[in-house]
Parts: C-alpha cells; sequence; structure tokens
C-alpha cells in the first residue's frame, strides 16, 4: 500500500518533526530551512538536470552540501565514446549559496574562475545557461537550452530515516521536460529539438545519515508519440510508507510498488557494463538494460567518501498503466545508477 500525500502545508512542524510522509504528485508540503532539526552544515541540497538522447547526454548540478559546495557538468558523446565531467568544489563560507525553497519557482546562478551555471525558472518555463573553459583539453563547454512542457505532475516523496528524527529526503523528480537549444563543445555542436528531447529534474533537500547507498533510473522519450518516462529506485531511508517508483504518460505519473535492480556479477563484484534487469513487485515492470557508458567516480577524502556508477544505456521492455494498458518500450535511452555516500 502506498500512502498518498494529499494536503499541503509546511514539511516539519515547530519542533522540526516531520508531519507526513509517503508520496505525492507535486510539491505539496512547503520546505523550511529553519525548520530543519538539525545544523545547516548537515543539510544537503541540490538541483540536478540531465538531458540525454540517443547520441548523447549532458548532466548538470549545483549543489550545496552544508560543508561544501558543487557545481558540476558532464558531457557524454555514445557515438564517440567519449565523456568528460569537470566538478568544482567550494567552500560554503567564502561565498554564501542560497539554493531556491522549491522547484516551482526561482533562479539559481552560481560563478567561479573559468565557469558558470545558471537555472532560471519564471513558474512557466525553465532555462539552463553555462559554459566551463578548458573543459576538454583548451577546449570550451557551453550551453543555452529551454525547458518547456514539464508535465502537471511529477514523483514528489518524504522519506523519513529510522532511529534518525532529524533526518529526511523531500524529492521531486520531473521526468519528460523538452528540450530546445544547442551544447557546444569547441567545434562541435549537440543539437536538442523538443520534438524527440527531454530532461529530468532531480530536485533533492533533506539531512542524511552518514553512510548510504542508492539506486536510481530514469528514461524519457516517447511511446506511440507520447511523453512516457519513469523513474525507479531504492536503497536509503525508510521506504514503509511508499516507494518513489512511477511511470509517466501523457503528463500523468502512475504509481507502481518496489522495483528491485538486479546488477550482474563477476567475480563477486557488480559487473556494471553487462546487461541489468529490473522487476517491480506487482509485475507492472519489466526492463533489461543494455549499457553503452559508465560515468563512474570515486573520491576519498578521510571521512568523506563517494562511489558513484552511473550507467547510461537502453532499457527494452514494458510497464503497465494504471488502467491495466501495456506499454512496450524498445531501446529508449536512458540512466540507471548505484552511489554510494559517506558524507
Amino acid at each position: 500500500m502506498q500512502k498518498r500525500i494529499t494536503t499541503s502545508g509546511p514539511l516539519h512542524d515547530e519542533n522540526g518533526k516531520l508531519i507526513e510522509t509517503g508520496y505525492a504528485t507535486k510539491l505539496l508540503r512547503t520546505y523550511d530551512r529553519s525548520r530543519v532539526a538539525a545544523k545547516r552544515t548537515r543539510i544537503k541540497e541540490w538541483d540536478y538536470y540531465a538531458v540525454c538522447t540517443d547520441r548523447f547526454a549532458l548532466a548538470l548540478t549545483i549543489d550545496h552540501n552544508g560543508y561544501m559546495t558543487m557545481d558540476s557538468i558532464s558531457l557524454l558523446d555514445f557515438e564517440k565514446n567519449k565523456q568528460v565531467t569537470k566538478s568544482v568544489i567550494g567552500l560554503p563560507f567564502m561565498k554564501k549559496r542560497e539554493l531556491p525553497i522549491t522547484s516551482e519557482k526561482g533562479d539559481i546562478c552560481v560563478k567561479g574562475k573559468e565557469y558558470m551555471l545558471s537555472f532560471e525558472n519564471d513558474g512557466h518555463d525553465r532555462r539552463l545557461i553555462g559554459f566551463m573553459n578548458n573543459f576538454s583539453g583548451r577546449e570550451t563547454v557551453s550551453f543555452d537550452l529551454y525547458l518547456t512542457d514539464a508535465p502537471k505532475e511529477s514523483m514528489v516523496i518524504v522519506t523519513p530515516f529510522r532511529d534518525h528524527p532529524e533526518a529526511f529526503f523531500y524529492n521531486q523528480k520531473i521526468n519528460c521536460i523538452r528540450v530546445a537549444g544547442c551544447i557546444r563543445l569547441g567545434h562541435e555542436e549537440y543539437t536538442c529539438d523538443p520534438s524527440d528531447t527531454f530532461a529530468v529534474l532531480d530536485w533533492g533537500r533533506g539531512v542524511w545519515t552518514y553512510d548510504n547507498t542508492w539506486y536510481w533510473g530514469s528514461a524519457s522519450g516517447l511511446a506511440d508519440g507520447v511523453p512516457f518516462g519513469f523513474n525507479i529506485g531504492y536503497g536509503f531511508g525508510d521506504t514503509s510508507a511508499a516507494s518513489e517508483n512511477v511511470l509517466f504518460y501523457g503528463g500523468k505519473i502512475h504509481k507502481l510498488g518496489q522495483v528491485k535492480f538486479k546488477i550482474p556479477q563477476k567475480d563477486g563484484k557488480d559487473h556494471f557494463m553487462a546487461r541489468w534487469k529490473f522487476t517491480s513487485d506487482d509485475g507492472r515492470f519489466k526492463m533489461k538494460f543494455e549499457p553503452v557508458m559508465d560515468r563512474s567516480s570515486k573520491t576519498s577524502l578521510g571521512i568523506i567518501c563517494s562511489d558513484q556508477h552511473q550507467l547510461f544505456g537502453r532499457f527494452t521492455g514494458t510497464a503497465v498503466l494504471d488502467n491495466g494498458r501495456k506499454i512496450r518500450i524498445n531501446n529508449l535511452m536512458g540512466f540507471a545508477e548505484k552511489v554510494r555516500n559517506k558524507w
């Protein structure tokens, strides 16, 4: 049974306790930093956009992890089997940073030596602008993208953590946002056509426990000419009230139960570049996933560690809507990831 949040109001009460947990189809609960029952250095906030096509993908991150900030650009060219990720780490006490308290409206612009990232949102459409010098060798990457036609419904979830009343994750995933514009790397151009190019927004605000592993998968595209996508994931927090697993179809979400990621093994370890499988406990989601590129990184800074594998590839299988209609998917480009953070 999935508990749905249907009433609006604050996310926390005056003592910092979550008022309600579960899932919703929009941001009904209001996030307020002043009500969070943890020090500011433990609050983690991020806006992450991923644009994915058959030819390329662009991933953009602006975040504030409490004790540090990170701005990141990733560009992956699947045809040339080439990828570049550059991140800039900063200290928040040296330059104040406030991310919007809602995904519905608000801008965030960050600048540094040789780079700029700007996420603009006027309440109707979004614009992503930025550049980074010396991104690939001496080549500069730049982009100017317009995001429109976001679906009316999205995946929103309030997740608590057992035995840690101050910890929570308030998360929204908006799939199937149409993208127009251009990305440039040196003399190379990557054109985004809104007829078949889509983005996903991962909007996250919360307080996390120290050691967590999460699994996340996402894809957006067309099914018989209709915008279709999905969000699947698990691995952290208490998800007894609801999972984050949903289908997107024609602007509406269709709720799934629990979804299991089956990552192949080799010599007792995850074999990330082999074929993955996904199944839901309600039988409504069955997918195979053929990876084409692993955007991986591993960082160890004493007590702060991160081991990330974000695999881009193609999903093939079936998904069943709430009305019983079966959607067949063939080679839909998206990503699936396994991430462990000690933070």
